[in-house]
């Protein structure tokens, strides 16, 4: 019974690192990066659709992206989502494609972004010192149905804290490489 629980907790922890990492590749870098804009949403034909659904993006040079919508009626709508987001870019348009360009980032710009990376990497420990509370008050729920030993449920409780110090440190290792891709680029 404690596996089964420490096993759901532990799925719950990778899919909160998943997120997190999915969260920081929107962050911008310097350097051009489709993830940037994949999560943009457009207002296609009234209905809230990711970029990365309504067009081919790629990285032709280090500070260009580029967007080719698959459907040309979309452009001017996908235009005006990339204005409208907190990205700060301003669109090309030759009427067929779309580019970036990405600007080189200022020292003060540099520094706004580690702080957004701080505030992500908070929500994600919060979101794993949840998913041990959670785990541990299952664990507890079951020695007060006499399911499981005292004994078994201080390990599982252990156990719960070690895996979340494991998922921490990860989110640490993550924070750190993107503090250091922002500042160094």
């Amino acid at each position: 019974m404690i596996k089964d629980i420490l096993n759901d907790a532990e799925s719950r922890m990778r899919s909160s690192i998943s997120v997190l990492n999915d969260d920081l590749q929107g962050i911008r870098t310097g350097r051009a990066n489709t993830g940037l804009v994949e999560k943009v949403m457009v207002d296609y034909y009234d209905t809230p659709t990711p970029l990365v659904q309504l067009a081919n993006l790629s990285v032709p040079e280090a500070q260009t992206i580029r967007i080719q919508p698959y459907d040309q009626s979309s452009l001017a709508l996908i235009e005006r989502a990339i204005q409208a987001s907190d990205l700060g870019l301003s669109p090309n348009s030759d009427g067929n494609v779309i580019h970036l360009n990405i600007p080189p980032l200022t020292t003060e710009r540099r520094k706004d972004l580690v702080k957004q990376v701080g505030k992500r990497l908070e929500e994600a420990r919060v979101a794993l010192r949840n998913i041990r509370r959670s785990a541990i008050d299952d664990i507890r729920e079951c020695e007060r149905e006499k399911i499981v030993s005292e004994d078994e449920s201080k390990g599982g409780q252990d156990d719960a804290q070690k895996l979340t110090d494991k998922y921490v440190a990860e989110v640490e290792d993550i924070g750190k490489r993107k503090e250091q891709e922002i500042m160094d680029f």
